[in-house]
Parts: C-alpha cells; sequence; structure tokens
C-alpha cells in the first residue's frame, strides 16, 4: 500500500533525475465537446513513458539504503520497464540484466540493448519472462524490479499525478490513463486521493483491473490484442488493487477497434507517436466509453511512445 506520503518522498528522491513532462491544453472538440481536455505529455520522458519515475525511485532508494549490489539489476519487462530500469541503472553505474517476452517488439529490444542491457528473451508472455527474472535475481543477489508491484516503483509513478496537481493549480477533475499491471494508475490514484478521480482504461481483451475488482482480488486474465506489449501483464498488482479499491477508481474498457482509431487520431490531429496501450486513454472518450460531464475537467495522459510509427506514415 502506498499514499500521497510516499508520492511526496518519491518526488524529492527523484529530483533531477526526471524530466517535467508539459501539459497541453487540447480543443475538446474532437474527445468531448462538453468538457475541458489536456494532455499530459509524458511520451516525452527519458526512455519514452512514464517507466523512469519509478525506475529510478526503486533504484535510488536501494541505494540510498545500501541495498544496491554489485550485481545490478534485474528486471522483467514487456519492454518499456525495462528500458526504464536500464537507463535508470546506468546512471547509477550498476549493470542491467533484462527480461523480455519473445513478442517483445524488436525497437525496444534494440533500445535496451543500446543502453547497455543484457537482454533475454523468455517466452510469449510477461509471466514468463517475469519467472525467469525472479530466478536469475536470486541466483546472482542482484537487485530485483518487478514492472508494477513494488511500493517505490508505484510511488515514483505517482509523482506524475503531483506534477499534474502542480502544472494545473488543483484544478483538475479526472485523469484518464492506461492500466496494465496498475503501477500507474496506483501511484496517480494515490497522488490525486481526496482531490481529483481517477479513470483507469484497458483493453476488452486485458480486462486486468475491471476484473480484479469484479472479484474483490487480483485474477489472471489472458493476454491479446494490440496492446499486449505494454499492457500485457496477466494480473493487475496488488498494490494497485489496495489503492484501486481505497480510493475508488473507475474501470473502463475499450475495444481494439476504437484504441487503433484513437492512436490515429492523436497522430493525426496533433502528430504524436504513441503506442496502442497509450491510445487506449484517448480511446475512452473517442468510442464514448467515459462521458465526461459539462464543463469537466479532463486530463488525459499520454504515457508512453516506444512503437514502429511506420503504420501511421
Amino acid at each position: 500500500m502506498i499514499d500521497r506520503s510516499d508520492v511526496r518522498a518519491a518526488g524529492a528522491r527523484v529530483a533531477g533525475h526526471v524530466r517535467r513532462t508539459p501539459v497541453l491544453a487540447v480543443d475538446p472538440a474532437p474527445l468531448a465537446p462538453a468538457a475541458r481536455i489536456w494532455l499530459k505529455l509524458e511520451l516525452t520522458q527519458h526512455t519514452g513513458s512514464f517507466k523512469a519515475r519509478g525506475a529510478f525511485n526503486h533504484i535510488l532508494a536501494a541505494r540510498d539504503e545500501g541495498r544496491l549490489p554489485d550485481a545490478g539489476i534485474v528486471a522483467p519487462s514487456g519492454g518499456n520497464a525495462g528500458l526504464a530500469f536500464a537507463y535508470a541503472a546506468s546512471r547509477a553505474g550498476v549493470p542491467a540484466e533484462v527480461y523480455v517476452p519473445e513478442t517483445a517488439p524488436a525497437v525496444k529490444v534494440a533500445r535496451l540493448r543500446a543502453l547497455g542491457a543484457a537482454v533475454v528473451q523468455v517466452g510469449t508472455r510477461y509471466a514468463e519472462a517475469q519467472d525467469a527474472a525472479t530466478k536469475r535475481a536470486a541466483d546472482t543477489g542482484a537487485l530485483f524490479c518487478h514492472a508494477y508491484d513494488l511500493p517505490e516503483v508505484c510511488a515514483g509513478q505517482g509523482t506524475l499525478g503531483a506534477e499534474i496537481l502542480e502544472q494545473t493549480g488543483g484544478e483538475i477533475d479526472t485523469v484518464l490513463l492506461a492500466v496494465g499491471g496498475g503501477g500507474l494508475m496506483a501511484g496517480v490514484a494515490a497522488a490525486l486521493e481526496g482531490r481529483a478521480r481517477v479513470v483507469g482504461v484497458e483493453p476488452e481483451l486485458i480486462p486486468t483491473l475491471e476484473r480484479a475488482l469484479h472479484e474483490g482480488r487480483p485474477v489472471d486474465v489472458d493476454v491479446s490484442g494490440v496492446a499486449a506489449d505494454s499492457l500485457g501483464a496477466s494480473r493487475l498488482g496488488e498494490i494497485a488493487f489496495s489503492v484501486a479499491s481505497r480510493t475508488g477508481v473507475r474501470p473502463v474498457l475499450v475495444t481494439e477497434e476504437a484504441i487503433i482509431e484513437a492512436r490515429r487520431f492523436v497522430w493525426d490531429e496533433y502528430r504524436l507517436v504513441i503506442e496502442h496501450g497509450t491510445a487506449a486513454a484517448v480511446a475512452a472518450l473517442r468510442s464514448g466509453a467515459y462521458r465526461p460531464s459539462a464543463d469537466e475537467r479532463v486530463m488525459i495522459v499520454l504515457c508512453g511512445a516506444n512503437t514502429n510509427p511506420s503504420d501511421l506514415l
């Protein structure tokens, strides 16, 4: 479990290591005409996604507490978390070993290697890469870096929520963001608790949050679809479930077609290249899966850009 105090501590720790990403006010007409809409351009974060926030917080906390071994770090990842952990490890001066599914996009694997990480591809699902990474960390004594279910990781992601409050002067009602394992959702919901609502958007084919809230606990779901490379966790994290339950995060599901259309829309309208997983948050408005009230102040988090843009050109 994490709360706003953990997010504040993370903010102090990662200051100077992560970027303060911009907010862009946009014409609501093509999204939700009755609302007021902003985009949080987290795709401009180091390594192209929000994951750098949690990666730095976890690794720097371990270093500050004398828990960062010479063996470095081992991280399982669908791609984005691995990039962030590899980047943070390189800045901390320790080696990184990243386990990804064989289905991880080539663009992400190439970037991992460019950052100096040793890349091991295992299985076809994130869960298989996670099992292999867990064993490797135990065997080598390296710091294990879970992509989304560690307190420092979730609190680090929450600095994005704190930043939104600062950039809007607290004048925000709703934050829409994509959910996979739930680390971003957990951190942002903790940061915004009592200040703004969080809507967690996920593909119909990977409903980790919706199923967990329905069942009263995280449960395994099948993983497939266009957003599986970034939202491909088969189960919501325990921390995410606890925070979502406590803060009243609302789940929203979107179709494959809506995700593909939203990604194309963001390119056509704003000339921003985003991942299919990121596009889920936009799809919630474009498809009407989430309908804001009149004058509702809505922030859409564009959380990642590590994708092959060739199909947009």
